[in-house]
């Protein structure tokens, strides 16, 4: 996810509960194979979860990461939001291969990424790059041969998978589902969202290697879980917040706003978590593939001045159309 922790106090103002079913404690996974689908934030992960099938609502959590095993697509998968950045995204990946096993073994058999990334394309776009790079570009990791090639069969059926009409607001109390009373108007993109495969990705660090802390009752962007996975402990996560922020303050936010883009102008996707999941994937020898679909890019009916303004009013439909393709792609890849 780009830039967004410089915006954290205007996501955090007005923030409703969340509700559902509570997550259980740490347990031993089942000795099965899954992939790995991954999201940086709420608004992400929650798109996901809407098209999974689960035998019971049953999560699973592991030094205070949260991993919902269900299906999706034609694939057992474990579903999980990593937190923004780099080191929350490797953080988290490491975790499931070192915590999920099978005699002996990683029981990850894949890694997927389904998220929002800026890009030169088409906001509502999804974008498959072909590699991913996490220092501007001086080394690469690939994106699996075999998933791109799924990728690009999903890509060219151009079925009506994808949205193009978003709601402005989103759901930034976490509403799940925020209630459609007809007061806001939706937006309308003239152009036709696509799965468009090809191009590098790019991964960015704003926060210098340090883990950024999820906020407590931060809704759809910063909150510590998507609002289809339950409560959360409150003091606990309050907690882990106040200790988490203490390496911000006080240059946190004159630093990320400084911040260098990643390298390349012409980047298909610029994010901020998926070159280090897919270092991960490859340490382990496991396919890697991201989907990631344009909240900020061309092709904006409202006109607003580039980010934050642009992630904020897209992240819904960006979110919704990067889990359309994915569990389409999951469907497919055999």
């Amino acid at each position: 996810m780009k830039r967004v922790a410089a915006v954290v106090v205007l996501a955090v103002l007005g923030i409703a509960p969340v509700r559902g079913a509570a997550a259980a404690p740490a347990a031993k996974a089942a000795c099965a194979s899954r992939v790995l689908v991954l999201s940086a934030f709420p608004a992400e992960l929650d798109a996901v979860l809407a098209r999974a099938q689960f035998r019971s609502r049953r999560a699973i959590t592991v030094e205070g990461r949260t991993f919902y095993p269900g299906r999706l697509g034609r694939h057992s998968v474990l579903m999980a939001m990593t937190g923004i950045g780099p080191a929350n995204a490797q953080a988290t990946t490491e975790l499931a291969f070192r915590h999920f096993r099978c005699d002996g073994a990683a029981a990850i058999s894949a890694v997927v990424f389904s998220g929002v990334a800026g890009s030169y394309r088409y906001i509502g776009d999804v974008m498959v790059p072909v590699r991913w790079s996490g220092d501007g570009g001086k080394t690469w990791t690939a994106t699996d041969p075999g998933m791109l090639a799924a990728a690009r069969e999903v890509a060219a059926a151009r079925t009506s998978l994808l949205v193009q009409d978003s709601s402005p607001v989103g759901d930034p109390a976490c509403a799940c589902p925020l209630a459609a009373d007809g007061k806001v108007t939706p937006v309308h993109l003239a152009h036709k969202p696509e799965v468009v495969v090809g191009g590098d990705g790019y991964t960015s660090d704003p926060f210098g290697g340090r883990t950024f802390p999820c906020v407590p009752g931060g809704g759809d962007v910063f909150g510590c879980r998507p609002c289809r996975g339950g409560r959360i402990d409150r003091p606990r996560a309050a907690v882990s917040f106040l200790t988490g922020i203490i390496p911000f303050i006080p240059n946190f936010f004159l630093e990320y706003i400084a911040a260098p883009e990643p390298s390349g102008t012409g980047a298909a996707a610029a994010d901020e978590e998926s070159a280090a999941v897919a270092l991960v994937a490859a340490a382990q020898r496991r396919p890697f593939i991201a989907f990631r679909s344009v909240s900020d890019g061309q092709g904006d009916p409202l006109m607003l001045p580039g980010f934050p303004f642009q992630f904020f009013a897209y992240r819904q439909i960006s979110a919704f159309n990067a889990a359309a393709a994915t569990a389409a792609f999951l469907q497919r890849w055999a």
